[in-house]
């Protein structure tokens, strides 16, 4: 048996709860951080800074779109690639990757992938499908593909990010976003839009469960709740990507432009995943304010919500009194994809995969949003929810000439997970050279 599976398997008949990634920090002794890998190269000439203590590494490139990572229960990284499948890469005693296999050859594959706790069941994703397959971690092969849930709308934001609770293997998160822009049906749950949803994975019908009319919601209005994270307490935050290309009405039937900062994009607290949260948190109709300089007929703060075309039956007031409001704020289309917590929770890295309609461009980074845990022992972030932007988080890796950036011209962060001894963070890029870069404290 490997080590890794044995200390795991001991560490959860214990604590149960407890977090796989870091369980092993003290049982083995770590790799090496590599300065550089062998024959690993980009193939775009942008260039990346780092904050002070910080430092880089490529340690893998010409993967095509990686999206999603994590490490199993032997110590592969498994990378989700879209439009190719799951691939396993074995970390050799360097700390470069010595070797790479295919696990499943799927091209619909686009997001999703999950890992139960004890390393022996996949979660996958496709557009309108998600599968379980039976997983051996030492020969790295899925076998036994099996339909969990399915009947997903295949159109629009068409990730579907998964993620299994550490302290309850039987639940299946599965965040599923908006069919475009302002998706109007979704102020309605039932549209099976712009919502995330749980399903009890230890009584999944024979076909799988039906998304829009199955399982229990973990809150709705969520115009594209792509990160899905996990704190201490197995509580469950989301990081969203907002709108685009919003005006305001104001008096006298004017409209202004807002969107080069409006609306903000979103750090959400959706709760205990055991439990149903039919919370409204704002989406197709409340939006978050990123910049309220812009919004000339009214008084805001970063944070609160405004409406696009207010009136006498539903206005900004209403959003203040019906909508949950993101706990902390976020440059508008600086599309955060994924977050993970270090070990002690005290800081969430989150990868902003870079705007595609703001000038200049923002995103193309990866930065630090500090926590603390509060009396009551629930985490929250430091600053207020009504921080700049400059205060709620720090750039820790970035691209050097972030404002003329182009999806094919710059690091474009996607998927991060901690090496098993939380020595180093793994970060995905899918842009043109499809990379794999760790990123370290020096």
């Amino acid at each position: 048996m490997h080590w890794l599976t044995a200390v795991l398997g001991a560490t959860f008949a214990v604590l149960g709860s407890a977090r796989p990634e870091f369980e092993v920090e003290a049982r083995q002794a770590p790799l090496p951080i590599p300065a550089s890998c062998s024959g690993v190269t980009a193939r775009t000439s942008y260039k990346l800074s780092v904050a002070d203590g910080w430092k880089y590494t490529l340690i893998g490139a010409g993967l095509n779109k990686p999206r999603s990572l994590l490490f199993d229960t032997e110590g592969h990284l498994l990378v989700l690639q879209a439009g190719l499948g799951l691939t396993a890469h074995t970390i050799g005693a360097d700390g470069c990757i010595s070797s790479s296999k295919t696990v499943i050859q799927l091209n619909t594959l686009n997001h999703g992938l999950a890992l139960s706790p004890d390393g022996k069941t996949l979660y996958v994703s496709a557009a309108p499908t998600a599968w379980s397959y039976s997983y051996d971690p030492v020969t790295m092969t899925a076998t036994n593909q099996q339909v969990v849930v399915k009947g997903m709308n295949p159109g629009g934001h068409n990730t579907r990010t998964l993620a299994v609770p550490p302290n309850n293997p039987n639940l299946l998160i599965v965040s599923l976003g908006s069919q475009g822009n302002i998706d109007v049906p979704t102020a309605q749950k039932e549209a099976g839009r712009a919502i995330v949803k749980v399903f009890d994975l230890s009584k999944t019908p024979a076909g799988g469960w039906t998304y829009n009319t199955h399982g229990w919601y973990l809150g709705y209005g969520l115009r594209n709740e792509i990160g899905i994270i996990f704190d201490g307490n197995n509580m469950v935050w989301g990081v969203e990507n907002s709108g685009d290309q919003l005006t305001r009405a104001i008096t006298g039937g004017r409209s202004v432009d807002v969107h080069i900062d409006n609306p903000a994009e979103e750090l959400n607290f959706l709760g205990d995943p055991s439990k149903s949260n039919e919370q409204w948190y704002g989406y197709p109709t409340c939006w978050t304010v990123g910049d309220p300089s812009v919004i000339t007929d009214k008084a805001f703060k970063i944070g609160q919500q405004f409406m696009i075309t207010p009136n006498t039956t539903f206005n900004d007031e209403t959003c203040a009194q019906r909508s949950v409001p993101p706990r902390l704020s976020m440059r508008a289309h600086s599309a955060p994809i994924d977050g993970k917590f270090d070990k002690d929770y005290k800081n969430l890295y989150v990868s902003l995969h870079g705007s595609w309609n703001r000038q200049p461009a923002t995103g193309y980074k990866v930065v630090q949003i500090p926590f603390t845990k509060l009396e009551n022992g629930q985490y929250d972030p430091v600053a207020p929810p009504d921080a700049p932007f400059s205060q709620g988080y720090k750039d820790i890796l970035w691209t050097q000439n972030e404002g003329s950036c182009s999806s094919s011209t710059c690091l474009r962060p996607t998927g991060i997970t901690w090496h098993p001894d939380g020595s180093r963070m793994y970060v995905g890029s899918d842009g043109s050279s499809g990379e794999i870069y760790i990123l370290y404290k020096a």
